[in-house]
């Protein structure tokens, strides 16, 4: 089974994502937070396989919560997800350790 972490300040957004990836067998959300800090204190107190982050979310940026999870989790693999084309982020994010980059 497959553990994601959901972080998006847009609830239709977490919630959409969710049921695409659960009709996956093998495939488990644990979590959905709605900002970095939330998702953030999630992931000191629990585990996932994955986490999926936003880049753009009120307090902390996506960027600031993938850096913050490389030096806290540095094994867990972050993808990120955003409505910004990837010549903007992408490489950067990459740089700063995400897995992947998502539009």
């Amino acid at each position: 089974m497959i553990r994601i972490l959901i972080t998006d300040d847009h609830a239709i957004v977490r919630q959409g994502l969710a049921r695409i990836l659960e009709k996956n067998q093998g495939i488990e959300i644990v979590a959905e937070c709605d900002n970095g800090i939330d998702a953030l204190n999630w992931l000191r107190a629990n585990d996932c396989d994955i986490a999926l982050i936003d880049i753009s979310m009120p307090g902390m940026s996506g960027i600031d919560l993938l850096k913050q999870i490389r030096e806290e989790k540095p094994k867990l693999p972050v993808l990120v997800i955003s409505i910004y084309p990837e010549d903007q982020y992408a490489v950067r994010l990459i740089k700063a350790g995400a897995a992947g980059y998502l539009t």
